[in-house]
């Protein structure tokens, strides 16, 4: 199902100084609709019925979703767990989407209800809460401690520097909007498999993992994800569920999405652009004898004022610019 988008009147205000007409025009804003994953599973000989999540969303992909959610979170373990899944429920007034899917699961599988009793509520802004630790991923994470040991994908400094465009070109919700993210997953060669738009950064990322479940691409041991906004705990999270050892970003890592890159050897770029990135952790992926290191400081710096940020981020930082050849 095609992303909606959701038309309106905007009027457009100038500086006092300039006192022009104040002209209205027709505007389209990205539709945040709640979904709701409602779980219908097998426990102590019985069926048993949850609602597991509820996530503010751009309507689109909701199947993709809803099982990159549940895969992602440790619910299930891939996608011949589940027997069912569908849309259900009353149609939102004048749209043609539904705001609920409903997901049977194999009476052979085995849910931990523990998991499931975090009481998930996300929003567009937030995502999930309740993480306290890298030390929880440990547990239930099949694909997070293979990344350890690989060291693929390998990949030089100028094919990512074309990553960007190459996602950008796809963002046709962002293009008509302004107002969504974005994640795209490519491969070692930096041909675009899926990308994703939500109003939410981790539903955007659950919706290509969701993807890849569907399609038995998992686990993603020779890909690359990029996403639009910050790399967050979150988003590593579920790269390294999806068996991702490769995450970039067009904007900033937070330190604990540092932490944890360090911690399961993912190599972490961000400040992604067509010129220049900066690298946090390599673990030897990037070719980086095709670029010019700029710096190598002995700690944590910013992108601007090279400030120091947290001493507990040790590796160093290296920005490499586009080479001329």
């Amino acid at each position: 199902m095609a992303t909606k988008l959701y038309s309106t009147q905007n009027t457009i205000f100038f500086p006092n100084f300039a006192r022009p007409a104040m002209p209205t025009r027709p505007d389209q804003l990205a539709i945040e609709e709640p979904l709701e994953i409602r779980l219908e599973y097998w426990a102590n000989g019985r069926s048993e019925r949850k609602s597991v999540s509820i996530t503010m969303r751009t309507p689109g992909q909701d199947i993709e979703l809803a099982a990159g959610f549940l895969f992602t979170e440790g619910i299930i373990a891939g996608w011949n767990d589940i027997k069912q899944i569908r849309p259900c429920g009353p149609i939102v007034e004048g749209q043609n989407f539904h705001n609920i899917v409903r997901v049977k699961l194999h009476s052979h599988v085995s849910v931990k209800t523990t998991t499931m009793d975090r009481n998930f509520y996300t929003t567009s802004s937030c995502g999930i809460c309740g993480k306290t630790s890298i030390e929880a991923l440990k547990i239930n994470n099949q694909f997070g401690q293979t990344i350890k040991n690989l060291t693929s994908p390998t990949v030089t400094p100028n094919m990512l520097f074309g990553l960007p465009e190459r996602m950008a070109a796809e963002q046709q919700l962002f293009q008509k909007t302004g107002g969504c993210h974005a994640s795209a997953l490519f491969d070692e060669e930096g041909t675009l498999l899926c990308m994703r738009e939500d109003v939410g950064r981790h539903n955007a990322l659950d919706k290509v993992l969701g993807w890849a479940l569907i399609n038995n691409h998992l686990p993603l041991h020779r890909h690359v994800v990029l996403v639009s906004g910050r790399a967050s705990f979150e988003l590593m999270q579920k790269s390294s569920m999806g068996g991702i050892p490769f995450v970039a970003a067009v904007g900033a890592p937070s330190t604990l999405a540092a932490q944890m890159a360090q911690e399961f050897n993912m190599t972490l770029v961000g400040f992604l652009d067509h010129q220049r990135m900066t690298v946090y952790h390599d673990s030897g992926r990037i070719q980086a004898h095709q670029a010019l290191e700029l710096e190598d400081t002995g700690g944590r710096t910013t992108r601007h004022t090279g400030s120091p940020v947290s001493p507990d981020v040790g590796n160093p930082d290296r920005r490499f610019l586009r080479s001329s050849t």
